[in-house]
């Protein structure tokens, strides 16, 4: 198979990007840096290794849910110190990439798999795959700060879909509430609740499609079973 497919079936990024990595010098095969996207691997016989570390394919295909601490970041290598989210997912004995990001300061379901395809899916736009938080915020939401989240919010990317906002509960000048949203923007729901004039003292995802996050402890994982994970796929058309 092409360089770039058996990469991203181990689950490193899609093709466009595998591709990318092969022209910037960081795959090698049997210990041969490649410059060229379109070589073809046997992944029965050849070494494949990026950044200087050997990739495999996966013959069992799993997924992971993650409760993510505040204070780790999305990554599953940092030069500068940072706790990353990688130290918690160490202890499982297979490759395992994240779905999408939290960032640092943001904390819950995270989602982990060594399904390549299945993860360029989940995180790519097209399938609108609901998401849901708890927020925490500053200040009062009144109707017209409802409707704004719920219509759309003009942010650098453009205008988000429609999201819904739930279960909202005020005390003096601080609010909670739940918010679902189709998309996977950078601080997406910090930039739109400060748009409205919501300054986000929490930020927990609670809900990946049909998959919660109930019953997991705080830095712990559960594994998805095969139901689970068969109606994952389906929810992308795998």
């Amino acid at each position: 198979m092409r360089i770039n497919r058996f990469l991203a079936g181990c689950g490193i990024g899609s093709r466009r990007k595998m591709d990318e990595f092969v022209l910037s010098g960081r795959v090698s095969l049997n210990g041969k840096i490649l410059n060229e996207p379109g070589v073809i691997v046997n992944p029965k016989k050849d070494v494949v290794s990026v950044d200087g570390r050997e990739v495999r394919l996966e013959k069992e295909k799993s997924a992971y849910i993650l409760n993510k601490p505040k204070g780790y970041i999305t990554s599953m290598s940092d030069p500068h110190g940072e706790k990353i989210v990688k130290t918690l997912i160490e202890h499982i004995d297979i490759r395992l990439f994240p779905v999408g990001r939290l960032d640092r300061d943001s904390q819950g379901l995270l989602l982990f798999t060594n399904d390549g395809k299945l993860c360029h899916r989940l995180s790519h736009p097209r399938y609108g795959i609901e998401k849901e938080y708890l927020v925490t915020s500053a200040g009062k939401i009144d109707d017209e700060k409802k409707q704004m989240l719920e219509s759309g919010i003009i942010l650098e990317e453009g205008i988000t879909s429609p999201a819904k906002v739930t279960n909202i509960t005020q005390k003096d000048n601080k609010v909670n509430f739940h918010i679902i949203i189709h998309e996977g923007w950078n601080r997406q729901i910090r930039r739109m609740c400060d748009a409205v004039g919501l300054n986000v003292i929490m930020l927990k995802r609670v809900r990946y499609g049909f998959l919660g996050i109930r019953g997991i402890n705080e830095g712990t994982l559960r594994k998805l079973t095969d139901k689970e994970l068969k109606e994952l796929r389906k929810m992308v058309g795998l």
